[in-house]
């Protein structure tokens, strides 16, 4: 898989995906990332790459034209299965859009930044429009970073153990259950005895019981669907 992400702030996305498990995917030749300097592409003079509003109002807008001259090229190199605008107004990512994204090819991550992006680039070209919450960043990169982790590890090979992104929380509308590790004991508090026991069945089925009760404790509203 490849994912491009267009941005104004290029320099803040070069550590997320040069440590840990996203170099890995990067080094096994199973993910690659790009990240593209927006002011490259601009036309205009001293990389300007936005300007004023139409009908006043505070905050810079992103012009339409080194976006649409970045992303011709693009689609002219490769096939994208979604163009995608990081937007405080966008439907909110979640497991299951992970989920498919990481099964549905190459995707453009566009950051916002300013006030946005003029909304003719989003009528022409933008296919999906995510937000990783209700608030506001200085710009989309922190968010493209966090989208594209979560892809990321759910592509086959990147994870030592793939069963691992199957059990972790929201896959099956539940928060994970607690985990533990070495000592057995630890300041007086033991570990489960289900975990000791050596019964998978047992195992499975404490696990389970422990992941609906904290569901129904902090996210009830998974368990209405």
């Amino acid at each position: 898989m490849r994912i491009d992400i267009i941005s104004v702030v290029p320099g803040l996305l070069e550590s997320p995906f040069a440590h840990s498990i996203m170099k890995r995917a990067q080094d096994k030749g199973l993910l690659e990332v790009e990240v593209h300097n927006l002011r490259t592409y601009t036309p205009y003079k001293q990389g300007q790459v936005d300007d004023y509003q139409f009908g006043g109002g505070a905050g810079m807008v992103i012009m339409p034209e080194p976006l649409a001259i970045l992303i011709d090229k693009l689609k002219e190199e490769r096939e994208y299965a979604e163009i995608i605008f990081m937007t405080p107004d966008g439907i909110t990512f979640n497991q299951p859009i992970a989920n498919r994204l990481s099964l549905g090819g190459n995707l453009i991550i566009i950051c916002g930044h300013y006030k946005g992006i003029d909304q003719r680039i989003r009528d022409m070209y933008i296919t999906m429009e995510l937000s990783i919450g209700d608030y506001v960043l200085s710009g989309g990169e922190l968010a493209a970073a966090v989208v594209v982790d979560a892809i990321g590890r759910l592509i086959p090979g990147v994870l030592n153990d793939e069963t691992s992104a199957l059990t972790d929380s929201f896959q099956d509308n539940l928060l994970a259950p607690p985990v533990y590790t070495r000592p057995a004991e630890f300041r007086g508090v033991k570990v489960p005895a289900e975990l000791m026991s050596g019964n998978h069945k047992l195992i499975e089925e404490w696990r389970y019981q422990q992941a609906l009760e904290r569901t129904k404790e902090r996210r009830p509203d998974l368990l209405e669907d």
